[in-house]
């Protein structure tokens, strides 16, 4: 698992919570993919609020359980197999954005005592 230690790729995935690839949520769907194309990991975090190109305003209020709150895809792995799957992700994805930055791995491990 030590391949991954140094100058790496992260990639952040936008999209709405709402958003679906076929039956399932997009996000599932892409982190699904990531693990299938065998990527080092991936991390879905939800935001609280937040607008994108359409510039609609997307906010949790009270018993609003429809608001179509922010989601964020983080992968961190090489610059090669990122490129080499950016071509699946975007014929998933309707909507979004894809952001690129490099990120200095400074540590990567499994807990062995943990399954």
């Amino acid at each position: 698992m030590s391949k991954l230690i140094g100058e790496q790729q992260l990639m952040r995935i936008f999209v709405g919570e709402g958003d679906r690839h076929g039956h399932r949520p997009l996000y599932e769907a892409l982190v699904e993919l990531l693990r299938k194309e065998g990527f080092a990991g991936a991390s879905v975090l939800r935001g609280i609020c937040g607008f994108g190109a359409n510039r609609i305003y997307h906010t949790q209020k009270l018993l609003d359980l429809s608001a179509d709150m922010p989601v964020i895809i983080e992968v961190v792995d090489s610059q090669e197999k990122i490129n080499g799957i950016m071509p699946q992700i975007d014929a998933m994805m309707g909507g979004g954005m894809i952001t690129l930055e490099k990120a200095t791995v400074i540590r990567y491990t499994h807990d062995p005592g943990k399954h």
